[in-house]
């Protein structure tokens, strides 16, 4: 008897567990965004505005076999994104940076490694910062955003930030595609989440870039249905009141 109530209790809290996870994972978290946006009012998360407007920015590319496959996809829908590359990703792949440029993308500055910027210590951040921006602006002569590594930030990096005339980027509608790795969730937690002002946030390289291809051929042509333009951060920026 002890056993199966043990048993059935176990299944019960799994199940809870479960479904407490994935209602917190499909709910928009606006309220902790605008806490988040109370305590640090220049980080970007989305903008107010009536216009059916989206940001869309992909992570941590480039990368030979997905980037392509999402340059062309975002070239079929006339969809626009900035990219958040990461500079340790760019030997070999300067062509697919180049071609981003030259179809009216934006380049962000994702730091040179894919790890928590957040962890970095005794002017790591500030380092990385640089040297991935000396990188970039081999490309295009002024980059504006940047995007911390795992999305985490405190003050003293904001203000770093802010030195080298950056301004920190996240979003408001992130399927978690590097922990969920389902396209067609990817998909439609984006579908149904997204509003107007909104800023979407994929992935790039190895697996993820494939994945962002089959979410963004569900995703776009959905998008343009309902009337919205999908654009860099700049222009959403632009849009904001």
């Amino acid at each position: 008897m002890d056993k199966v109530f043990f048993l059935r209790a176990a299944l019960t809290t799994g199940i809870t567990a479960f479904v407490t996870f994935g209602a917190a994972l499909w709910l928009k978290p606006e309220w902790l965004i605008a806490h988040l946006r109370k305590q640090s009012p220049d980080v970007l998360y989305s903008v107010e505005t009536d216009e059916k407007i989206v940001a869309l920015t992909i992570d941590d590319g480039p990368d030979a076999c997905g980037s392509p496959r999402i340059l062309n996809i975002l070239e079929e829908y006339d969809a626009h994104a900035t990219f958040f590359l990461i500079t340790d990703h760019i030997p070999g792949n300067e062509a697919f940076v180049e071609r981003m440029l030259d179809e009216g993308h934006e380049l962000g500055n994702h730091l040179t490694s894919d790890e928590p910027s957040i962890a970095l210590k005794n002017g790591g951040f500030e380092k990385e910062l640089l040297e991935a921006d000396e990188v970039l602006t081999q490309f295009v002569d002024d980059i504006r955003w940047v995007r911390p590594g795992s999305g985490w930030y405190n003050e003293e990096m904001l203000a770093t930030m802010k030195k080298h005339d950056y301004q920190c980027a996240l979003g408001n509608v992130y399927p978690y595609d590097p922990q969920i790795s389902i396209y067609w969730f990817s998909a439609y937690y984006v579908l149904s989440n997204v509003k107007p002002g909104s800023v979407i946030v994929l992935h790039d390289y190895n697996r993820r870039g494939g994945r962002t291809t089959k979410a963004l051929e569900i995703i776009l042509p959905k998008l343009e249905e309902r009337g919205y333009r999908v654009v860099t951060l700049s222009e959403l920026a632009e849009k904001g009141r």
